[in-house]
């Protein structure tokens, strides 16, 4: 078979709608990925997707239409919940999950006595879907169990000549396939995270369990009830390992087996050939391996961008063995975590020995009382700031270089005069950046100094740093928890506390980062406003870290 290969452009949206309407398959962009698109009404297209995808028969299809009033007909009833989640996310990455009605396909639904239905925001595939007048049946447009494609190229070395069309709409948004949420139940529940994530689902359902088949293995016999819940999915040639541990960990444990300090005799006999790291961009320069990034360590959106594209290219590099580095699995990188795992077939390997912590938060979030819980539960709390004071940072060598920049007053007779310091120090930022040119090197090998030595007491160690991600600490820490609590329980706090007026301390709240910063790269979040309990939440956060749960 010839595939034709459409230009995203009027005629070449006509064109698929003539293909679709007469049975054949197009390959058409989406906001999520490039989807294998057919008459979904029509049994024997349907099949041809099966065939051309070399997809099994009992992993069900998602139906892609443009309004709701196309998704009466598909289902036996719109539930109120149904309806507030197209309002809130549709047009967009999101799959719906009802019992379906006589019109569906058996085949269309896997066999299932549901159907899931989506409303694409993309303006082509939208297109497609007007054109070809039926509602389109549409999984990834890939080989079955290979990554799924985001770019014309991709899915066309994946599909050339098994189909008839493939629609050029460049690359996709979104990256990873849709969510899928099943109102099919008692409760609604995420089979498969994606672009909408799980906390959004929370604010409009009220409600929402997770399956535990979005981070496990699927149960024996059971049936898939969407797309993407099989054991291996995704995967590239190569094969996939997911190693849990901050930056450093990662990179000292991939640098030890094929890097070239590699002194293990069982991993230095090994051929390092083909040996990858699929890792962020700040961890790229650790590693002493070939390596292929995937967006940065605390934007789970360009991550779920850029996955499948890398997966692609450890294809084209020949990879044999890829290491990955495992995701925030929170927001948007649960998805990209449920996608590396199943590509890696659940293979995932803890880094030995105790973790490192950070903890962080905004003023009078209650972080400091969270860490007192924490040393309490048996962790080595590290309290950062209490060496921006020690003699330890501010000896003769520090104080001459203070004296250099500042004056010879800021430390007259070996005395550090902290007022005078701060006056010239915190006046401008050049002076700001000088300041911590000089003392933040000095407080950062003092705070890893003591750290390892916690770490040999064999304790997870958590370092309460305010500047944990200024300073660098971060790319230590296998996980971070951030303390949060509304603004005026903050407010409140901080005025009981410091003794300021509302007006200094909404200065001082404003000044920081706003929760979502915190909220970005947090792996753990404990809203410390929530009934005020803090031995409750460190306990509850103490079984998850211990754990080695995100």
């Amino acid at each position: 078979m010839t595939t034709e290969q459409l230009a995203g452009n009027a005629s070449g949206i006509a064109r698929a709608g003539e293909i679709l309407r007469a049975g054949g398959l197009v390959a058409i962009p989406t906001e999520t990925v490039y989807g294998l698109a057919a008459n979904a009404l029509d049994s024997d297209a349907v099949r041809r997707i099966y065939a051309a995808k070399d997809r099994p028969a009992d992993n069900p299809l998602i139906v892609h239409i443009t309004e709701i009033i196309q998704w009466l007909p598909l289902v036996e009833s719109l539930p109120e919940e149904a309806l507030r989640l197209a309002e809130a996310f549709w047009p967009g990455p999101l799959t719906v999950i009802l019992k379906k009605s006589g019109l569906v396909p058996e085949i269309t639904s896997g066999g299932l006595d549901t159907v899931a239905v989506r409303c694409p925001s993309h303006p082509m595939a939208r297109a497609v879907i007007e054109a070809a007048g039926v509602p389109l049946a549409a999984p990834s447009a890939n080989l079955s169990g290979r990554p799924s494609p985001t770019s014309f190229s991709d899915t066309l070395s994946h599909l050339d000549g098994r189909v008839e069309a493939v629609l050029d709409g460049g690359d996709c948004a979104v990256g990873v396939e849709s969510t899928v949420v099943s109102l099919a139940g008692d409760c609604p529940r995420l089979l498969r995270p994606g672009g909408v994530t799980a906390e959004q689902l929370r604010q409009v359902l009220g409600r929402l369990e997770i399956d535990s088949a979005v981070t496990g293995m699927l149960a024996p016999g059971a049936r898939a009830a969407s797309p993407g819940m099989k054991y291996k999915h995704y995967a590239p040639k190569a094969e996939v390992t997911v190693v849990d541990g901050s930056p450093e960990e990662f990179a000292a444990w991939i640098n030890g087996r094929y890097g070239h300090k590699s002194t293990e005799t069982a991993y230095a006999k090994k051929e390092t050939a083909g040996v990858f790291a699929l890792c962020f961009e700040e961890t790229a320069p650790l590693v002493d391996v070939p390596a292929v990034t995937c967006g940065p360590r605390y934007h789970g959106a360009r991550q779920a961008q850029a996955l499948f594209a890398a997966l692609h290219q450890l294809d084209s590099l020949g990879a044999r063995l890829v290491y990955a580095q495992r995701p925030v699995p929170r927001g948007v990188g649960l998805a990209v975590y449920n996608r590396l795992l199943r590509a890696a077939a659940f293979r995932e390997e803890q880094v030995p020995g105790p973790m490192v912590i950070g903890l962080v938060g905004p003023s009078g979030a209650g972080k400091s009382a969270f860490g007192a819980e924490l040393s309490r539960l048996g962790f080595g709390v590290l309290d950062c700031d209490r060496f921006t004071r020690s003699a330890q940072v501010y000896d003769g060598a520090c104080l001459a270089e203070l004296q250099a920049a500042f004056g010879e007053d800021v430390a007259a007779a070996g005395v550090l005069d902290r007022q005078l310091l701060a006056a010239r120090a915190f006046g401008d930022q050049e002076s700001r950046a000088r300041l911590e040119a000089i003392t933040l090197p000095r407080i950062v090998r003092a705070v890893r100094a003591e750290t390892e030595r916690l770490l040999a007491e064999g304790r997870p160690v958590v370092l309460d740093a305010p500047t944990l991600f200024e300073a660098g600490l971060d790319s230590m820490c296998r996980r971070v928890v951030a303390v949060t609590a509304p603004e005026p329980v903050r407010l409140a706090r901080v005025l009981r506390r410091d003794g300021l007026t509302e007006a200094q301390a909404l200065q001082r709240l404003r000044a920081q980062p706003p929760l979502e910063f915190y909220q970005a790269r947090a792996d753990l979040l404990v809203d410390t406003a929530e009934g005020g309990d803090l031995a409750r939440l460190a306990r509850r956060a103490a079984r998850e870290l211990k754990g080695g749960v995100g």
